[in-house]
């Protein structure tokens, strides 16, 4: 015997084990929560969680290539001649999207503007996470008076004003007004205290919830400490809202930045490119028909934020069951059309059917049949459907007076 016959399984003759296709080990990509849910969305679902990723990535390349992308520099107000920018151009051949009252470049100081959105979100975002999620996870797990003093504070500050409250912060963190990384600093600092109440509920609740499920339980009679308890099994088990509040919380936190740079509490001019402050500087513009200095940074806020917010929307209906098996109507309506009959009433048909093929087989074999073509359709009927046996052999026969079994 070969090496190669020694190593088949199976039946001589026998391929149904070749043609059998094993499903590989996904990939950590698949397992990513917008991957993962993109390949089960449908219909609309769908639609939106495209949308909002198109935008979303738009916005992430643009913010990454920025010094490629725009001509200009954020705060260059003269070329590369010397020749100072013209002051409220419209849009040329030399500046595409015109010019500001300041002299700057539109398009330049829009492109440059995706950067500093991005970098304070993801400064934003992730000092609220980490704050957030470890005092949810503290005040779930011990509760007791380290519980309702976290809940106390976390309500007292949830119930001030997002805005004012991130004013307050950004005045006294850097005066109102700073560098680029000072700004975005002050600014991620003032909206981390916004969004941390949000995570520290959510995962507060969450714990609460699983703490004294078995699991936690068996952890704790092998022996297993409190922070590897917390660590391994909480934190992994109560953290599966949080892409979806992380999504939402971040286009809130773009029109935060955007409130800031508009009340003049923001990232300087002359330190990094903000949108809120070149809408600021455009409002006396538009009374003047002068329209292009805040059209386009305008559409920039409203397009990132809309594609944020499709994605947070997409992946909140998914991960509810209820809404995550919704089909279209189309889908819907084509299977039951497939799995009905013609006719309006089935019942009809199938005692049509009966008494067709009772009336058959008396005329073929009247004999064995008897000529009773009513017995013959309540066989038929029972066979083919054992409901209907209860109903035909149940019935009392008013003729006989008397029940058929």
């Amino acid at each position: 015997m070969s090496e190669s016959t020694e190593l088949k399984v199976g039946v001589p003759g026998d391929t149904r084990l070749e043609k059998l296709n094993v499903e590989p080990p996904k990939s950590w990509l698949s397992r990513l929560p917008v991957v993962r849910d993109l390949k089960i969305a449908v219909g609309w679902q769908k639609g939106m969680l495209v949308t909002g990723l198109v935008l979303t990535a738009f916005f992430l390349i643009v913010a990454v290539f920025a010094p490629w992308i725009a001509p200009y520099g954020y705060a260059q107000i003269k070329g590369a001649d010397g020749v100072a920018f013209p002051t409220q151009a419209p849009p040329s051949k030399a500046h595409i999207w015109g010019t500001t009252v300041g002299g700057f470049d539109v398009f330049s100081r829009t492109v440059w503007g995706a950067r500093t959105a991005v970098i304070a979100i993801v400064v934003a975002v992730l000092l609220s996470i980490f704050a957030g999620v470890f005092l949810g996870l503290v005040s779930g797990y011990f509760g007791g008076w380290v519980d309702r003093v976290f809940v106390v504070i976390a309500d007292a500050v949830y119930s001030f004003p997002s805005l004012l409250l991130a004013i307050l912060m950004a005045i006294m963190i850097s005066g109102g007004q700073s560098s680029l990384w000072g700004g975005i600093l002050a600014s991620g600092i003032s909206i981390t205290v916004v969004y941390i109440p949000q995570y520290f509920r959510t995962i507060r609740a969450e714990v609460i919830r699983i703490k004294d499920c078995a699991y936690v339980e068996s952890a704790k009679v092998v022996g297993a400490s409190t922070w590897r308890i917390m660590g391994r099994h909480l934190l992994r088990n109560s953290t599966r809202t949080l892409p979806v509040i992380l999504t939402l919380n971040s286009s809130e936190a773009i029109l935060t930045l955007a409130g800031l740079g508009f009340l003049g509490f923001g990232i300087e001019p002359t330190a990094a490119a903000e949108w809120g402050y070149d809408l600021n500087r455009s409002v006396a513009d538009v009374t003047s028909g002068i329209w292009w200095t805040a059209v386009f940074p305008g559409l920039a806020i409203v397009l990132i934020v809309l594609g944020i917010t499709l994605i947070g929307e997409s992946l909140n209906d998914l991960a509810d069951p209820r809404l995550r098996a919704r089909k279209s109507a189309g889908e819907v309506i084509g299977s039951i059309e497939d799995t009905s009959v013609d006719s309006p009433n089935p019942d009809e048909s199938l005692a049509a059917v009966a008494e067709e093929q009772a009336l058959e087989a008396a005329e073929t074999d009247p004999t064995e049949r008897g000529g009773d073509t009513r017995t013959v359709a309540d066989e038929y009927m029972v066979t083919q459907d054992p409901e209907i046996a209860v109903v035909v052999r149940d019935v009392p026969d008013e003729s006989e007076g008397v029940i058929k079994r």
